[in-house]
C-alpha cells in the first residue's frame, strides 16, 4: 500500500508565496509520474503540474513562470513551489502519484491541502 503525505499549504496575500510537498511511503518500487491537481470551490479538479521519471515537466497554462515542480528521487517526495501568487489560485491541492509496487501499478491520490490566497 502506498500512502501520500502533504504538506505546506495555508492562507497567503497576493503576490506572495508557498511550497507544497508531497511524500510518498511503503511498498514502492519505482515512480512514473509525480502531479499536482487542485480544486477550486465550485470548480473541476485541473491538473497544475508534473513531473515524470525523465524529470521532464509540464504546467497549466495559468501557472506557467510562477510555478516549479521538483521531485527528489531518493526521498519519493515532490515539491511545488508557488510564486505570485493570486486569488484565483485558491484551491485544494492534491498530490497524485503513478508508480510500480509489489501488486503492479497504482495511482495514489493524497488528502489534500488547502491554499487560500487573500486579495
Amino acid at each position: 500500500q502506498v500512502q501520500l503525505v502533504e504538506s505546506g499549504g495555508g492562507l497567503v496575500q497576493s503576490g506572495g508565496s508557498l511550497r507544497l510537498s508531497c511524500a510518498a511511503s511503503g511498498n514502492i518500487f519505482s515512480i512514473y509520474v509525480m502531479s499536482w491537481y487542485r480544486q477550486a470551490p465550485g470548480k473541476q479538479r485541473e491538473s497544475v503540474a508534473s513531473t515524470n521519471s525523465g524529470d521532464s515537466t509540464n504546467y497549466a497554462d495559468s501557472v506557467k513562470g510562477r510555478f516549479t515542480i521538483s521531485r527528489d528521487n531518493a526521498k519519493n517526495t515532490v515539491h511545488l513551489q508557488m510564486n505570485s501568487l493570486k486569488p484565483e489560485d485558491t484551491a485544494v491541492y492534491y498530490c497524485n502519484v503513478q508508480c510500480r509496487t509489489g501488486q503492479g501499478y497504482v495511482e495514489v491520490w493524497g488528502q489534500g491541502t488547502l491554499v487560500t490566497v487573500s486579495s
